[in-house]
């Protein structure tokens, strides 16, 4: 507690805030609080509109709906303040002491939750963090309104450590961890708005270059944040220094796969070699590629399965990227028929069956060739090219050979069975 100063009892404070609801200047109180509301909730419902946010999940501000989100209780807190202020110039307060509080608290979860949820939306934590932050906000509420945070933060401020040649307090801690908690969350707020902006932006490159961009963007901003943040408790940055030489000393004996994921993802994001949405092989696993992080990366094959493989190996070991230069990608299907049939009928079939599909792209146009002599007809190899091979393969092959299949037959052309020549010799 200050010297000097004196504090009134909070049961006092308490008191007399309890007998300023008995004065009739209350309604005027709730009157000005109703109209802030309304005007809060007109404001942001116009601003929404404006802007074309409607049922946008992602929006820290707006949310799904007009209450939802940030900017609601932001634009409540203002104008009760401003009412707060009309009001108190003539009539003595009683309603807008706890209605400011609530307010700020309100604001203060609500933007820590939405930060949360749209920076870590996987994250299994975020659901203590939101709780941890509604208990902090609804407890400083409690303390401010019923007058006892001042004498909680004079105790605080009496509870002190001897660390080194300086005394840190209880309050000191707590203050400069809130404040780097604050940090953390404005800064989590920029880089989430910066990422989205990125990934959905139609212009600035591939879906790769612009993840890179805000993975990049993200970590230059954490790591600001948690300077910030650092200094903030009141840690001094230059003993980092021996933290950062034993960081790369981790790095370099226990940590040095992870750290080569990560600069593998990196080199592999800006490079551009494999890109999200590209088909590739590796390792006898073939998918299409379907997100790319700093450590690793996703592929899902057509069967819908799903292989999280590490940066590193996709750096280090032989990849076919199926689409790299080109989307297209080839299938063929072999058909046997007899040798009697009429080998220039048989190849415009086959084409024809091939054209018949909707997948299967005119330029290049399919192509039937001879391919063998086989034992039992000739061999006819049908070729022909797909822009779409993340929509299945098998699928298409089956529907070209039920075409070939339905036309041959249509023109009486066989499909020759084995066929084995026995000879036999008379009895001497």
């Amino acid at each position: 507690m200050v010297k000097g100063v004196t504090t009134p009892p909070p049961i006092q404070d308490l008191d007399a805030w309890l007998a300023g609801f008995k004065q009739a200047t209350v309604w005027i109180e709730l009157v000005g609080l109703g109209l802030s509301v309304l005007a809060a909730w007109g404001l942001a419902a116009l601003l929404r509109k404006a802007l074309n946010k409607q049922d946008d999940r992602s929006s820290i501000l707006f949310g799904r709906q007009v209450i939802d989100g940030v900017l609601f209780p932001l634009l409540l807190l203002v104008f009760a303040l401003v009412a707060r202020g009309v009001i108190a110039s003539e009539l003595p307060l009683a309603v807008f002491k706890v209605a400011i509080p609530v307010l700020v608290s309100l604001l203060v979860i609500r933007l820590g939750v939405k930060v949360l949820q749209a920076a870590f939306s996987q994250a299994p934590w975020v659901r203590v963090m939101e709780r941890t932050i509604s208990w902090l906000a609804w407890g400083v509420m409690v303390l401010w309104v019923s007058g006892l945070l001042p004498l909680v933060l004079a105790e605080m401020e009496d509870i002190t450590w001897h660390i080194g040649n300086s005394t840190v307090s209880l309050r000191t801690m707590i203050e400069g961890t809130l404040t780097a908690g604050a940090m953390l969350i404005l800064t989590l707020w920029l880089s989430a708005a910066i990422e989205a902006r990125l990934l959905r932006s139609a212009v600035g490159g591939d879906l790769s270059l612009r993840k890179a961009l805000s993975n990049a963007t993200r970590a230059v901003l954490m790591f600001l944040g948690l300077i910030v943040a650092l200094s903030a408790v009141g840690i001094d940055l230059t003993a980092l220094s021996v933290l950062g030489g034993a960081v790369g000393v981790g790095i370099g004996l226990g940590l040095q796969k992870l750290a080569a994921n990560y600069v593998s993802g990196f080199v592999i994001l800006t490079e551009r070699s494999m890109r999200i949405g590209d088909n590739v092989r590796i390792d006898n696993f073939e998918g299409r590629i379907t997100d790319i992080t700093m450590r690793y990366t996703v592929i899902r094959s057509a069967t819908g399965r799903e292989s999280i493989v590490p940066n590193e190996m996709l750096v280090t070991n032989r990849v076919e990227n199926l689409s790299l230069a080109d989307p297209k990608v080839w299938q063929s299907t072999v058909v046997s028929v007899g040798y009697d049939t009429d080998v220039d009928l048989v190849r415009r079939l086959l084409v024809a069956a091939a054209v018949l599909q909707e997948r299967v792209l005119k330029d290049p146009a399919p192509n039937a060739a001879l391919s063998a002599f086989g034992a039992d007809g000739v061999e006819f190899t049908l070729g022909y090219w797909i822009a779409d091979p993340e929509n299945g393969q098998l699928n298409l092959r089956s529907e070209v050979n039920l075409a070939i299949l339905r036309s041959l037959r249509e023109h009486g052309i066989e499909i020759p069975y084995p066929q084995r020549v026995v000879h036999t010799r008379p009895a001497a």
